[in-house]
């Protein structure tokens, strides 16, 4: 491992930032005092900063001393997840309902860190843009700074991102060419049926039985309809309905999610879904209403960038601990929209702890914090090191 000196000397300084946002959580489009500190950290460092891109978004731009040459972007996200924390940690959320159970707070920090040593050792040629983005947990953060034209008010040649990963031994690094996050829909389903005493079911037209029969229908596309080699999920996790326990409801709702890498495949699943439930709503003789949003793009890395991001890494922590053996998942990403505009890559920074995001006892590991600065600081100094 080869931290960059200057960052590794203010990691804990780091480490403080981020048990600061960790504390006070924000989520999608509600990062107000997440994109403050973040705006004040950028300013106080000389850089140029423009808030309120794509609603809550922060911008920072650095210009090399070198001169003039390409653009790199550098992202992270900023949002926590709508759920509660249970981690006991001493700088635990505040805040009932909103937890950064994603590592949102550690990849915003290590961005900071990258940006403040940029800006003290600026000794390169081009622009660095430092992209901190709201909303990404489904929320539609990226196509909301993309909406507000981010790429034409800060031009980036190319563009970079990294999450943290604690399903890989600390101080490992994944990067590979090509697609390496699954698309995503979003779908809520409403089913009009007819209430009645629970006494009585033949007066009825139960959403709790046709939900139940739905659900199974419903997993049988991904078993029955596509292809075993083609990798697609589909997912209800949501079921409400009712108030008591003698009163048959009158409506019920589901929601859930799909996953695909083909956007063939995506839309069999859709053409399903949409057949099956009208074939149930006849069968039951109720309304049953779809409403069906793609939320995520395919992540796709793009090669010669892929490639300059694991030189970059390689730097930082040795080729030994490098791992390009694709391994594509079914997780999502909304940096995949940024880059359909512009070419760049994205990789994954091992830490320790086994629980997964996304789970209630999650912790980020803050050493981490140097590891993924490092890595953002050095692609724009190999990328900007030579004037063209």
């Amino acid at each position: 491992m080869s931290l960059i000196p200057s960052i590794e000397a203010f990691a804990p300084e780091l480490t403080a930032i981020r048990q600061d946002l960790h504390a006070h959580p924000e989520i999608g489009f509600e990062e107000l005092r997440t994109g403050g500190i973040v705006a004040e950290k950028l300013e106080s460092w000389g850089i140029e900063t423009h808030r309120g891109v794509g609603r809550t978004g922060v911008i920072g731009i650095l210009h090399g001393k070198r001169g003039p040459g390409r653009r790199i972007g550098l992202r992270a996200d900023m949002d926590a997840l709508p759920m509660d924390e249970m981690t006991n940690l001493p700088y635990r959320s505040t805040i009932p309902g909103r937890f950064h159970g994603c590592g949102h707070d550690g990849h915003t920090t290590m961005l900071l860190g990258a940006a403040r040593y940029l800006a003290e050792h600026n000794d390169f040629a081009g622009t660095a843009v430092f992209i901190f983005q709201p909303a990404e947990e489904g929320l539609g953060g990226a196509r909301a700074m993309i909406a507000d034209r981010l790429f034409e008010r800060f031009p980036c040649d190319e563009v970079y991102g990294m999450h943290n990963a604690p399903r890989l031994d600390p101080g490992k690094v994944s990067i590979f060419p090509g697609p390496a996050m699954a698309g995503a829909d979003f779908f809520d389903i409403r089913i009009k049926g007819r209430g009645g005493h629970g006494a009585r079911p033949e007066s009825s037209r139960d959403p709790i039985v046709i939900a139940s029969a739905l659900v199974q229908a419903l997993q049988s596309i991904v078993s029955r309809n596509a292809n075993p080699l083609e990798a697609v999920v589909l997912s209800v996790t949501q079921i409400h309905s009712g108030t008591a326990h003698n009163i048959i409801p009158e409506e019920a709702t589901l929601a859930g999610t799909m996953r695909a890498f083909s956007p063939e495949l995506a839309e069999l699943v859709r053409g399903r879904m949409r057949a099956i439930i009208a074939g149930i709503a006849a069968a039951f003789e109720v309304e049953i209403d779809l409403n069906m949003s793609n939320t995520f793009t395919v992540l796709v890395n793009h090669e010669a960038e892929t490639a300059a991001y694991a030189d970059a890494i390689k730097d930082i922590v040795g080729a030994e601990n490098l791992l390009t053996e694709p391994f594509p998942v079914m997780g999502s990403e909304d940096f995949a929209d940024m880059l359909e505009a512009v070419p760049g890559a994205y990789c994954w920074v091992g830490h320790a702890g086994d629980v997964p995001v996304h789970n209630p006892g999650f912790v980020l590991d803050d050493g981490i914090l140097p590891v993924g600065a490092s890595i953002l600081a050095r692609i724009v100094e190999r990328r900007l090191a030579i004037a063209p």
